[in-house]
């Protein structure tokens, strides 16, 4: 998989966060709902995505347990916490203000 494209730091957070909002997901299924979600534009890889999942989990935004994949292979499942919801309320407004200031940016510059 090619790496996500030059994303603002915290930004792999926040959509990780976000998808486990919906769903309790392996990494492999966070990887894929994350590239059908942006018809393909951000694919991440493995050495991108397991290092910000444990970031999440070293911060409690995310709990893990282990169990079986639609193949019946070992998977660790990921889950937003409590804490974890927070943080995806308050990064997500920071990311709207900021989506908001570069448009203005680019509209009347």
């Amino acid at each position: 998989m090619a790496a996500v494209p030059d994303l603002l730091p915290g930004t792999l957070d926040l959509l990780i966060l976000r998808i486990l909002a919906g769903d309790s997901l392996h990494g492999y299924g966070i990887a894929q709902r994350l590239k059908l979600l942006s018809q393909d534009v951000l694919q991440v890889g493995e050495s991108s995505l397991y290092p910000a999942l444990q970031r999440l989990l070293l911060n409690g935004y995310v709990d893990a347990e282990w169990g079986p994949s639609d193949n019946n292979r070992r998977a660790r499942y990921y889950t937003i916490t409590r804490a974890g919801r927070r943080q995806l309320t308050a990064e997500r407004k920071e990311f709207d203000q900021l989506v908001a200031a570069i448009q203005r940016v680019m509209e009347t510059a």
